[in-house]
């Protein structure tokens, strides 16, 4: 099962001092990207790149198959292809991995690909890692690696983006034919130097996991740039020192997240089994059901044993159904409710639904709903503690619902209701569901949304960004607080 659980968070916590603030969402469907038209050429055989990346669609999404991350001119490619990460220097020399995909959609990879051909040895002169370990170049597509002392395409004057391939007209433009949905964070691009790994990040020692380190201390060179995201109204801005700023493309303040390699947030999880013609677009967060009848749904990517968390969910019509499930049993083609280890709250009249009926299933058997449509705010609040789960619309709960009343469950809805067969170990996730044609559902867990709150509400340790408070002791769905509570 494809889901982030505490005990294997891949890649994406940090437990140290360094931390990182923001990332930029990327979706190719808005052909959302950065660009510099005219460089100027830096050193052209010796350069190190450093990225952070949380995928959000993998396969073929756009008409190329392939994801760029970064390219410059017609023949400098840094892309997913296949799921594989593959880096092309110029023209006939690829190096590339060809072994392992990359289709975790909860964990952020950090990748290097360090380059210098002075080097004797051909092996040396183009290096991949990814967090933190060397990564196999094992395929050169017909090609090898770069001769001794070759200027490649990246760090010419040829025209750069970020998030697609300049492939558009004479290269000269960013093409959305091979442009990434994800998330990317601190990208740096260092001139005339080929660097490692532990320049960027460093293993955790208590958990052994690859994390961040602040990388101001390194000299990017004269044409080199530094991108983290920081500044929202200006997503381009290179910190490095350089004044090599990227222009956006379709970008705007609202593209910036909370979601970082040092706290990784919940989204919607494309890796469980989707309904044919459903989409999960915009950082993983918007849900359509476009298919030709039926229900569908998606679940978050993190599923959760224990602790008290709490998700959003602006509804797309009164047919949404958000709710709860236990992480072994999700189907795709029915609504939350219809199986009998989950739990849904429908917009229509604001019924519970259990098991595929209506259903009076408070812990009294009693059950006061609040009915919602189009653009209501549906808040979940899931203890996990308790074995409960509360439900509201805008803020007000259902069925008089206090979750703050612990073991009383005052006016929540018992885990036992859905699975008679519950228990307390179980994980659980959060998500929702949606009948056919109904506009674009926007979940969110608290790093990114694309309906912007007007509150910016935080949970108790300042994360998320809510349009409503958590209530008092719950949290939203991300690393930082799963190390504390789950």
């Amino acid at each position: 099962m494809e889901v982030l659980q505490r005990t294997a968070n891949r890649g994406s916590i940090s437990t140290g001092s360094y931390e990182v603030g923001n990332s930029v969402k990327l979706e190719d469907a808005n052909s959302e990207w950065f660009y510099r038209a005219s460089p100027t050429a830096g050193n052209r055989r010796t350069y190190t790149f450093s990225f952070w990346v949380k995928r959000t669609e993998i396969g073929t999404v756009n008409a190329s198959g392939n994801q760029f991350v970064i390219g410059q001119g017609q023949h400098g490619r840094m892309y997913f292809g296949g799921d594989y990460f593959q880096y092309r220097f110029d023209d006939g020399h690829d190096c590339r991995n060809v072994s392992r995909q990359f289709r975790d959609t909860s964990a952020w990879y950090h990748f290097v690909v360090a380059v210098d051909t002075n080097q004797s040895s051909a092996s040396n002169r183009v290096k991949l890692y990814v967090n933190g370990e060397s990564l196999a170049v094992d395929d050169h597509d017909g090609g090898s690696f770069p001769d001794i002392q070759d200027e490649g395409a990246f760090f010419s004057t040829s025209y750069l983006t970020l998030g697609t391939a300049p492939f558009g007209g004479s290269y000269n433009v960013g093409d959305g034919d091979y442009d990434m949905s994800g998330y990317l964070a601190e990208f740096c691009a260092v001139d005339g130097q080929q660097l490692t790994p532990t320049d960027f990040g460093e293993f955790d020692s208590d958990s052994g996991i690859w994390k961040p380190i602040n990388v101001s201390g390194i000299n990017f060179g004269n044409q080199g740039f530094y991108l983290n995201f920081a500044t929202a109204g200006d997503l381009g801005d290179d910190k490095s020192g350089n004044g090599k700023d990227l222009t956006e493309n379709n970008l705007a303040a609202a593209d910036q997240s909370t979601d970082t390699p040092t706290n990784n947030f919940a989204t919607g999880n494309p890796l469980m089994p989707l309904k044919a013609n459903t989409i999960l677009t915009n950082g993983a967060t918007n849900f359509k059901n476009v298919g030709t009848a039926g229900w569908a749904g998606f679940a978050s990517s993190i599923a959760v044993q224990s602790g008290k968390w709490y998700v959003e969910f602006t509804a797309a019509g009164a047919t949404t159904m958000c709710g709860v499930g236990n992480v072994n049993d999700f189907l795709n083609s029915i609504y939350y409710g219809n199986w009998n280890t989950s739990i849904g709250f429908y917009g229509t009249a604001g019924l519970l639904f259990i098991d595929g009926s209506t259903s009076g299933a408070g812990p009294n058997n009693t059950w006061t709903g609040l009915a919602y449509g189009d653009g209501d705010i549906v808040g979940i609040a899931l203890d996990k503690d308790n074995g409960c789960v509360y439900m509201s619309k805008n803020g007000t709960f259902a069925n008089s619902g206090d979750p703050t009343s612990g073991a009383s469950k005052t006016g929540g809805v018992e885990l036992t209701k859905g699975n008679s067969d519950y228990s307390a170990s179980d994980y659980f996730y959060i998500g929702a569901s949606q009948d056919i044609n109904n506009g674009i559902l926007q979940a969110n867990y608290g790093g990114y949304t694309t309906d912007t709150p007007s509150s910016a509400a935080s949970d108790a340790n300042g994360y998320g960004t809510f349009e409503y408070a958590p209530p008092t002791g719950y949290y939203a769905l991300c690393t930082k607080n799963l190390a504390e509570y789950g």
